[in-house]
């Protein structure tokens, strides 16, 4: 190493003190953040387990005082998140496949691409308001069926985004030897590709639940809620999201408990999905090398 001049050897010390305080900042702010975070969980797990019993799946909701639960609630939030995961994860992998496989950087292609990162960063109180205009008015009321479809919409363009990059990093020394085979491009896709990639496309299908799953503004304006237990999608239906909007806002000490509860539910629902998609991507990875 050359030897340094004096104002070589400032700007060199200078560029250390930045870097070993640009350092400290990043440290400092993610350790906020992990305290932030585990106050929250603290919190919403100490007051959750209060209410946590027995009756909170195996009674409905019903009035203050009366010893109810959230059966009908995670019953809905079942069927709305399931269907609206059906409806939106096959529609965004063959987005995903569109974009990546056919269409790749042609004209088509690029306003699709467009048109699924404005979704992609759309406010969900918008899509709720969207369907509401196609799914809600024309028949005539609230249902879970629309709730699944504006859950659907959110879910979508999540899947379609991680689709096209996941199959972007399937090498394509694999597309070349099944075409040098005489494969077909559909044959390409559906045989080679897609089962390589199988494991981060199942990723990105359990990231858009996660992300489904405690969406509020969207149901409000489709499904809207009730208090009984219905498994009839053509007619309005309880959610979880729904119930800790409607119990939070109330002075009832037991409605308020059973909102904390409802609140860990879809926490620990949403940690679960997020350690399933990592393992299920780190297997078919470890596979894969």
């Amino acid at each position: 190493m050359k030897q340094l001049t004096p104002a070589g050897r400032a700007r060199y010390f200078r560029r250390q003190l930045i870097d070993r305080l640009m350092g400290g900042l990043c440290v400092l702010a993610a350790g906020i953040g992990l305290v932030l975070l585990a106050l929250i969980l603290w919190m919403l797990f100490s007051k959750g387990m209060g209410g946590l019993s027995l009756d909170v799946f195996t009674k409905t909701m019903s009035q203050p005082g009366s010893g109810g639960g959230l059966a009908n609630a995670i019953i809905g939030s079942l069927l709305q998140v399931g269907i609206g995961a059906m409806l939106g994860a096959p529609i965004g992998m063959m987005v995903g496949v569109y974009l990546s496989e056919v269409g790749k950087e042609s004209r088509f292609a690029q306003v699709v691409r467009f048109v699924n990162d404005i979704l992609l960063s759309a406010p969900s109180v918008l899509i709720g308001m969207f369907v509401y205009q196609i799914a809600v008015l024309p028949f005539g009321g609230f249902s879970g069926f629309a709730g699944s479809i504006a859950l659907a919409i959110i879910a979508m363009p999540i899947v379609a985004r991680t689709t096209e990059d996941i199959l972007r990093l399937v090498p394509q020394a694999y597309r070349d030897g099944a075409v040098a085979l005489g494969s077909r491009e559909n044959e390409v896709v559906r045989k080679v590709v897609l089962p390589a990639a199988f494991g981060g496309i199942l990723t990105g299908i359990l990231l858009a639940v996660a992300r489904i799953a405690g969406e509020t503004a969207p149901l409000l304006f489709t499904s809207l809620g009730s208090d009984t237990m219905s498994l009839d999608m053509t007619q309005p239906m309880a959610s979880i999201p729904m119930a800790i909007v409607r119990y939070s806002n109330t002075n009832y000490a037991d409605w308020i408990a059973l909102a904390w509860t409802g609140a860990m539910l879809i926490t620990v629902g949403v940690l679960v999905l997020n350690i399933l998609s990592r393992l299920s991507f780190a297997a078919v990875s470890k596979q894969g090398g």
